[in-house]
């Protein structure tokens, strides 16, 4: 009998573990493709050439290891914190450490999924025109959309708080939908004439 802890033969995730081969398919699909970016990040940062295989196997290994325990998610920035850590570890064991290495290392700024200003003003002006098209569905379609998609009931809960029949929370939301998608797209063309 194969035992596995918390996944399934197949990889699936079911709980904080996976099997062994789901681990490994894992890393190849996840952790190898960042490669690339992995090695600049450390040739950026570490002076001694001679060092970046060993660093580059020794963040895999942690990476594995960890994921072995709970799989991250998001991959890259755990990827480059765990590299930002090794070097640091690194550095501080070095019984001499060049001031250049030290400087580096604190100005270290790991890469992450935080969207800078311009993805930021991007998503700010959909969720205003969201709102918009919100604010003009009628109240009933509206109130049933809030429900489903903010507060994430599902239609026997909507219909119970709004005191109607779950199909008509059906029709409410269908309707609702097709209001805001056709508010949004109005809106795009809008936007797109010159």
């Amino acid at each position: 009998m194969v035992e596995t802890t918390g996944f399934e033969e197949t990889g699936t995730k079911v709980g904080a573990q996976m099997s062994a081969s789901g681990l490994r398919e894992w890393f190849v699909r996840e952790v190898f493709p960042l490669e690339a970016a992995l090695m600049q990040f450390l040739q950026h940062y570490w002076r001694n050439e001679s060092d970046l295989p060993d660093l580059r196997q020794e963040i895999y290994l942690r990476a594995y290891e960890a994921a072995g325990r709970e799989r991250p998610d998001p991959v890259r920035p755990f990827l480059f914190t765990i590299a930002r850590n090794l070097m640091i570890d690194r550095a501080r064991k070095a019984q001499v450490v060049s001031i250049e290495t030290m400087a580096d290392l604190e100005d270290l700024e790991v890469a992450s999924d935080t969207p800078g200003p311009d993805r930021t003003i991007l998503a700010r002006d959909e969720l205003r025109r969201l709102q918009l098209a919100l604010d003009h569905l009628p109240q009933r379609c509206r109130e049933a959309i809030v429900l489903a998609r903010i507060e994430g009931l599902n239609g026997r809960e909507i219909a119970a708080r709004m005191g109607i029949t779950e199909s008509t929370v059906s029709h409410y939301l269908k309707r609702g939908v097709k209001g805001l998608v056709d508010a949004l797209n109005r809106d795009q063309r809008g936007a797109e004439k010159p």
